[in-house]
């Protein structure tokens, strides 16, 4: 497959990831996923006083997810220096206890992004025509938050904090880690295809999975994105 380093997917959403057939099967109050508080949204600039965390005014409401704009006056450090490109084997975050394979994926007909099988638990893949994790760009992660069976790979993704760790397995024996800048929640409508898989200057990683507001008619009306970029690499 051709590789697209660093190039932006234009209106890549998630359908596929979000029919929510656990809750579905279920009822929509069965356990829902986390979702993740303004707190742990992009640092913007207070006009009025110092830079803090903030997000959209008052607290998140999952059925209408807002997005916040990246700050580049609040930008986290320049971080590790790129690592060539290889493709990855495995995700780890272990502060959700996530520790998955990783398979390739492309886009759909549609030009939506591919998912992994569904009855594949835990299981997630990476967008194998873009960057790959540790190298200059933004490297996309993608996985289910559920299944007709339970929770799946990145069900607790919605609670994972600021500062958080999550580490690739790469192909060419070393471990890219990445450390978690914002996570945020957006509406499937209002999806900005910019800040989540545009060009970075330095390696950054995204990871995503459904969330926001559910309908039993259309599942999962959202999507949670883990912004990361790279902090450290190390040997395998």
């Amino acid at each position: 497959m051709r590789r697209l380093a660093n190039a932006v997917i234009a209106g890549v959403t998630l359908v596929s990831l979000c029919s929510g057939a656990w809750l579905l099967r279920n009822g929509t109050a069965s356990h829902p996923p986390p979702q993740p508080s303004a707190a742990q949204a992009h640092i913007r600039p207070n006009p009025s006083g110092p830079s803090g965390p903030s997000g959209p005014s008052g607290p998140v409401d999952p059925s209408h997810p807002r997005p916040s704009r990246p700050s580049s006056s609040a930008e986290p450090p320049a971080g590790a220096a790129v690592l060539p490109p290889s493709p990855p084997d495995r995700i780890r975050i272990p502060s959700i206890r996530v520790d998955a394979p990783l398979m390739g994926l492309g886009l759909t007909p549609a030009g939506s992004l591919d998912v992994p099988p569904a009855e594949k638990e835990n299981l997630a893949g990476w967008y194998e025509a873009g960057t790959t994790p540790g190298e200059r760009g933004t490297a996309i992660v993608a996985g289910h938050v559920d299944n007709a069976d339970g929770p799946a790979v990145f069900y607790g993704l919605g609670a994972l904090k600021r500062g958080a760790i999550v580490e690739v397995d790469r192909r060419d024996g070393g471990i890219a880690v990445f450390t978690v800048d914002a996570v945020e929640v957006y509406d499937a409508r209002d999806f900005p295809d910019e800040k989540v898989y545009g060009a970075a200057r330095r390696p950054e990683l995204r990871v995503i999975t459904c969330g926001g507001g559910y309908s039993r008619s259309t599942g999962y009306q959202g999507n949670v994105v883990v912004f990361a970029h790279l902090t450290g690499s190390r040997p395998g």
